[in-house]
């Protein structure tokens, strides 16, 4: 069983990945932005985390950057929807960080399973 922190400031994703993952067999804490994410993960590391890229509070990239500060290794896999600008280029940004996977929203399971899979097994 891995341990999963899923940081997102939409209720409805944070319930939907959380009953999909733990389906799974997975360990799941939410987190509704960054900063609350950041200081869970400070308490009780997680082999992984998923973020959404644009948030009130603290946004996706800080998020990550920021875990990176605490545990340089934590595969995420970074979700995004858009906003401001079109959730391709949030996406594209945190491509480019190692150990990080991108899916876009709207999510499908498939896609979340693989990247699950391809970063923790």
């Amino acid at each position: 069983m891995k341990k999963i922190l899923i940081i997102d400031d939409e209720e409805l994703i944070l319930q939907l990945l959380q009953k999909m993952l733990e389906e799974e067999g997975h360990q799941v804490r939410v987190a509704l932005n960054g900063e609350v994410g950041l200081e869970m993960f400070k308490h009780e590391p997680a082999d992984l985390v998923i973020t959404d890229m644009v948030m009130p509070v603290k946004d996706g990239l800080k998020t990550i950057l920021e875990l990176r500060e605490i545990d340089e290794e934590v595969p995420v896999i970074a979700i995004s929807g858009g906003g401001t600008i079109a959730k391709e280029r949030y996406l594209a940004i945190a491509s480019h960080l190692d150990n990080v996977v991108t899916v876009a929203k709207p999510l499908s399971r498939a896609d979340i399973l693989n990247a699950v899979r391809e970063l923790l097994f």
